[in-house]
């Protein structure tokens, strides 16, 4: 907490020292706002009792009109976005009373993981038309999809699947209440990491809007890593996968030895 407080104060001085250092420009040129953000961590470890995690994202408005700030026309939005990957969302049809993929379709490098914390509903922020342009939001996800698409398939099913797998899985997670103005110039999300969480790099973004119009956005990165046998497993799946696959089946092999002499005892 002492760690979060001063780097909060720090994010307030440097937004004080900034807004002192512009200029007086007329009204019809006005200080356009600005945004600086900082992170509770820069990495996180998954170890092989990791259970998920809470980061906090914490960051500072710089020539904010404090007007519209004490009515609330401003309003943050928090994302965390795992790494991009292709991903391939496959149809079942029971045929012959066999259920079996009888359509696919490919999303190209869409998120692994993904976060986001508002300070209200986002619907109530921008237009709809502003969050698919920005593409921020669960629902506003660009999933494109790529390869050959046949006559038959229905695109729009195949990004609802997508979206309601990952949700499912507790890879992507809205919080509507997750930001919050500690004072005036300040603000604070809490992004929940689950356990399953992709490791990679992966990027935190906060977008400002003022009475509804898309104003700025940072970005910082935050690694995710394995640790102790976790990464031990990882790189020997991808470096020695031979001698992986055989140590594999020698466990397997061992298992089950074990298992029948249990049994043939009892």
């Amino acid at each position: 907490m002492r760690r979060l407080g001063l780097a909060l104060c720090a994010l307030l001085l440097f937004a004080t020292d900034a807004a002192a250092q512009v200029p007086y420009l007329s009204a019809g040129n006005p200080v356009r706002e600005t945004l600086e953000i900082g992170t509770s961590t820069s990495e996180i470890a998954i170890t092989p009792d990791f259970r998920g995690a809470d980061l906090t994202v914490f960051g500072a408005l710089g020539n904010a009109d404090q007007l519209l700030l004490a009515i609330g026309q401003y309003d943050v939005v928090v994302t965390l976005e795992g790494p991009r990957e292709n991903s391939i969302v496959r149809k079942k049809e029971r045929l012959l009373g066999i259920w079996i993929n009888r359509q696919s379709l490919n999303f190209e490098r869409v998120p692994t993981s993904y976060s986001i914390a508002t300070t209200r509903q986002i619907e109530d922020i921008a237009p709809r038309n502003t969050l698919t342009d920005l593409g921020i939001g669960v629902d506003y996800l660009p999933l494109t999809p790529t390869g050959y698409i046949g006559g038959r398939v229905n695109i729009g099913e195949f990004r609802q699947a997508y979206r309601r797998l990952q949700q499912a899985g507790g890879l992507y997670a809205h919080e509507s209440s997750g930001v919050r103005f500690v004072s005036a110039n300040l603000f604070r999300a809490s992004l929940r990491l689950p356990a399953n969480i992709p490791d990679g790099v992966h990027v935190v973004r906060a977008y400002l809007f003022k009475s509804g119009e898309f104003v700025s956005q940072k970005e910082l990165r935050l690694r995710v890593v394995k640790t102790g046998l976790e990464q031990a497993i990882t790189d020997a799946a991808h470096n020695q996968p031979v001698l992986y696959g055989i140590f594999a089946v020698l466990i397997a092999l061992i298992t089950g030895w074990l298992a029948s002499l249990i049994f043939r005892k009892s």
